[in-house]
């Protein structure tokens, strides 16, 4: 039963836009309303009505221990006591820098924002700043957030509900966006063979994840990597999803290649809001008060966010099997999928990060997932959510695991899929 869940529903319609704060919450390409929940706890959600769910969701990536780790709510606890926000400097601040540059390969000087459109839209002003360059490249279906100039063939929720650009935005704002096709390097080398001192950078998820989970072909990053530097560009990794979760140094350790600057959030915070920028200490020192780049933000580096994320990333440091972990719990469940579903669909995954495409192509860019029969997915989703199971509500996002799943989650979960595939 989740008749609570749709009181609440209707009653949030009557105060909240669409009844939900982000827009992938509503339902809207599953059917039905969204479940309203009251507590989460290591791999669980109790909703408002009592039905406790396997959490697949994850709060879309930070929850790579699970929900509610005594460790981090015990320390953040203990901080809270001490006080909310100051809106000046606390030693986590520093602390959290340090251990940030300690764990990703490319950053020495971190900036410290509250969430991961911040962290982007910080990063790409960095960039423009320090090459003095306007133009970016970013990828159809790689979404970086809300900000103005990224909203053009964004992924996620904009995918979704079959808006890729944003009313409310000023073509003036995207103007020195330039979209490529992920995978396809023929499309970057065009865009830089067309404007070859103009472009300031190359912003991409290293493996996408907001138009479902879809993976960077063999050399695809290492061609972008070189296509920049031999144009005087610099390569951001948005790594909001993939820091962190891929390997402790996220997908630039996953992949061998180390950009410019990075783009972090998600697990950094250990579930509270909270982003990141940072790269090479030269490009950085581009930043107010050190150089004439402006940026600010009266949370930025508030001490329970710092708190959460400090603990969250001493947890996977001192417990680096955690990896070995996760991808083993997902190979169980993609070769679940592949047995049961064959040739149907098409199953992506990169570590602890997996979709299902209803599609029996192989999915590999914007266009090729867009084709996905959604319908389907929301029939597969229903099915799940029916027995217990929380997965995206969206064929457009990615499953995430947590060290939180045990082996009899994993197991009940696989035999769901496999009852749904044979039905």
């Amino acid at each position: 039963m989740d008749t609570k869940s749709k009181e609440l529903f209707l009653k949030a319609k009557k105060y909240i836009p669409g009844g939900v704060n982000s827009p992938v919450r509503a339902f809207g390409a599953v059917g039905g309303w969204p479940r309203f929940i009251a507590s989460a706890h290591k791999d669980r959600l109790v909703d408002v009505d009592g039905n406790e769910m396997i959490d697949y969701v994850c709060s879309w990536g930070p929850g790579i221990l699970g929900h509610a780790h005594p460790r981090v709510i015990e320390k953040v606890q203990e901080a809270c006591k001490d006080g909310l926000t100051f809106g000046a400097p606390t030693k986590k601040e520093v602390l959290l820098a340090e251990l940030i540059a300690e764990l990703v390969p490319s950053i020495e000087d971190s900036r410290l924002v509250s969430s991961g459109t911040e962290a982007v839209m910080s990063a790409i002003r960095v960039a423009r700043g320090y090459t003095r360059r306007d133009k970016i490249i970013k990828f159809k279906g790689c979404y970086h957030g809300h900000s103005d100039g990224l909203l053009v063939k964004a992924g996620s929720g904009a995918l979704t509900t079959s808006m890729p650009d944003s009313a409310g935005v000023p073509a003036d704002y995207t103007k020195n966006t330039l979209v490529a096709s992920y995978n396809d390097r023929a499309s970057v080398k065009n865009l830089f063979e067309a404007d070859p001192e103009e472009i300031a950078a190359v912003i991409v998820e290293p493996v996408a994840a907001n138009m479902g989970v879809v993976l960077p072909e063999k050399g695809f990053l290492e061609f972008l990597r070189e296509i920049t530097k031999k144009y005087g560009a610099l390569l951001i990794f948005d790594e909001v999803i993939t820091g962190f979760r891929l390997a402790l140094g996220g997908a630039q350790e996953y992949y061998g290649v180390r950009p410019d600057l990075t783009t972090l959030g998600k697990i950094v915070g250990g579930g509270m809001p909270i982003g990141a920028y940072g790269g090479k200490r030269e490009i950085m020192e581009m930043v107010s008060p050190a150089g004439p780049v402006y940026q600010a933000g009266t949370l930025s580096g508030n001490p329970i966010a710092t708190t959460a994320g400090i603990e969250t990333l001493l947890i996977l440091k001192e417990d680096p099997d955690i990896y070995r972990r996760l991808n083993q719990k997902a190979g169980e469940i993609a070769l679940a999928v592949k047995e049961a579903a064959k040739d149907a669909v098409c199953l992506n995954q990169a570590g602890s990060l997996l979709s299902i495409f209803f599609t029996s192509h192989k999915v590999t860019d914007y266009e090729s997932a867009a084709d996905s029969d959604t319908a389907s997915y929301g029939r597969y989703f229903n099915y799940l959510l029916d027995r217990g199971i929380y997965v995206a509500p969206s064929q457009f996002e990615a499953m995430f695991l947590s060290d939180a799943h045990t082996e009899e989650d994993i197991a009940f979960t696989c035999q769901m899929i496999r009852d749904f595939f044979n039905q």
